[in-house]
């Protein structure tokens, strides 16, 4: 038995119940802590520059590390989570994202930067939540969909109160010891992991298949052997590591679900080429604003804003979404609130005055709501949910190197041209297209699948997606999900 799942074996808790709620108040603090945490990087924008002597695309390599760590460490994360257990892993990001920050308040130049905030805190927060939601589906069976969408509070509440802390302690004590003070902050990541205690499933609580998965591959080796071959043979040895390491790709990186399900090769494609602009306007949005005249602390309001309004957007889109009215329709609904995301930026370009910014903030951060809570469910839509976890992780890959290029390109675009009103063309060019190619994209193959199965429309049942090619079947609420599952969330 691995460690990891020794830990499941721990003292028996109550579902739903108990001390259920206190992991569900840690998991709102894990949010806030890590998937909040990035927010906050535009307020140091204009410092760091200044410091290091870089330029705009120099600089905003840093927050973009951090974040695409954050989204592309899940295949990691999951593997430790299924060898150690979440309470484990948990506590290691909070050592690692408390550790990165520290080192950072020493760093001498802006490349140490990407190492020590960029990559190590970065992958500390990335473990931290990944780890903490995946718990949540063990502590709650009943009220998981109410446990989640409380959870995802947490990051609206990180985009609040960071932005306003960083801002305050950065005049008070300047951008080193006020990363030395997040440090000491991130470090309450362990204490909720010790919150996490491991629980002990339910005799039959875990999904059961009636008949053991076959291994890719295991038919030949029985062939090969069945014909005298030596277990301990070169060639047979060679084969059993190139199917070992076929499997672990096929288990994190279901590069088969994308060259034959071509629901999620579309929307695989259409959010990785979203991400290259989606991230900008968080990252761009302070430094342009101080370098139109808006004061520094108002300027760091503004993204506060954005937080303040997903607190209360984002849960009741989650609800509205997740109405009948909707279902087989989410894909249209979130490609509409990317197009809202990319049509608001054009705001920014009218006036940088702070009432407009203001109004550009609510305006993007209902859309941002949108795309938050559907990110997901149209996942779970076009793919299968026994393969979930796997496509979730190419899926992540994916957009984490958008996410990682996207902010310096831009950049260095602002610096050669001197004028941030790129920043906003860029978002709305990326965030637009990649609207229409996916709300026209899915259209098209909905009706090419309805031509195709007219035929057999009367046996179909109408509950079932038209746009996916492969059927999906919503898992039992009494089935506890696998320890090996990463999310992330925009």
């Amino acid at each position: 038995m691995s460690q990891g799942e020794a830990a499941g074996h721990g003292t028996a808790k109550p579902q739903d119940r108990g001390w259920a709620w206190m992991v569900l108040l840690a998991a709102v603090l894990l949010q806030g802590l890590t998937l909040g945490f990035p927010c906050c990087i535009g307020v140091f924008f204009k410092d760091l520059q200044h410091e290091f002597q870089a330029s705009n695309s120099q600089t905003s390599w840093f927050p973009s590390i951090m974040v695409a760590v954050l989204h592309g460490g899940g295949p990691l994360c999951s593997i430790l989570v299924k060898r150690f257990g979440c309470r484990f892993v948990v506590m290691l990001g909070g050592l690692l994202s408390g550790l990165g920050m520290v080192s950072s308040s020493f760093c001498k130049s802006i490349s140490q930067l990407y190492l020590t905030a960029g990559l190590i805190t970065g992958l500390g927060s990335c473990f931290s939540f990944q780890a903490g939601v995946t718990v949540l589906g063990y502590y709650f069976v009943r009220w998981r969909t109410l446990a989640n969408a409380v959870a995802s509070t947490g990051v609206s509440l990180g985009f609040t109160l960071w932005p306003l802390l960083s801002q305050y302690l950065l005049d008070e004590m300047g951008w080193r010891n006020t990363f030395l003070i997040f440090g000491g902050i991130l470090l309450n990541c362990c204490v909720c992991g010790a919150i996490m205690r491991p629980i002990q499933l339910a005799a039959g609580s875990l999904p059961q298949s009636g008949k053991p998965e076959e291994e890719p591959g295991s038919r030949a080796e029985e062939a090969q052997l069945s014909n005298g071959a030596s277990p301990h043979h070169p060639m047979l040895q060679q084969h059993t590591g190139r199917t070992k390491c076929f499997q672990v790709l096929q288990k994190y990186l279901a590069f088969d679900i994308f060259c034959q399900n071509k629901g999620y090769q579309i929307y695989t494609i259409g959010v990785t080429w979203m991400m290259m602009g989606f991230a900008l306007p968080h990252v761009y949005l302070v430094p342009y604003a101080i370098h139109n005249g808006v004061e520094e602390r108002k300027a760091a309001l503004l993204i506060s804003v954005i937080g303040i309004i997903n607190i209360f957007i984002r849960p009741l889109t989650g609800l509205l979404s997740g109405h009948r009215v909707f279902t087989g329709r989410r894909i249209y609904l979130f490609s509409l609130a990317v197009l809202l995301c990319g049509l608001s930026n054009f705001i920014c370009v009218i006036s940088a005055e702070f009432s407009v910014l203001i109004l550009y903030c609510v305006i993007l951060s209902i859309a941002m709501s949108g795309v938050g809570a559907l990110t997901f469910q149209v996942l779970m839509d076009v793919v299968e949910m026994d393969r979930f976890s796997s496509a979730l992780g190419l899926f992540t890959i994916l957009e984490s190197i958008t996410l990682l290029i996207g902010p310096p390109l831009t950049g260095l675009l602002v610096d050669i041209t001197s004028d941030f009103h790129y920043v906003f063309y860029n978002s709305s060019f990326f965030l637009i297209s990649a609207a229409l190619f996916m709300g026209l994209s899915f259209c098209a193959l909905e009706k090419k699948n309805k031509l195709r199965e007219a035929p057999k429309a009367l046996l179909n049942n109408p509950s079932r997606y038209q746009y996916s090619e492969t059927s999906t079947e919503s898992k039992a609420e009494n089935q506890v999900p696998p320890a090996v599952e990463y999310i992330t969330s925009v």
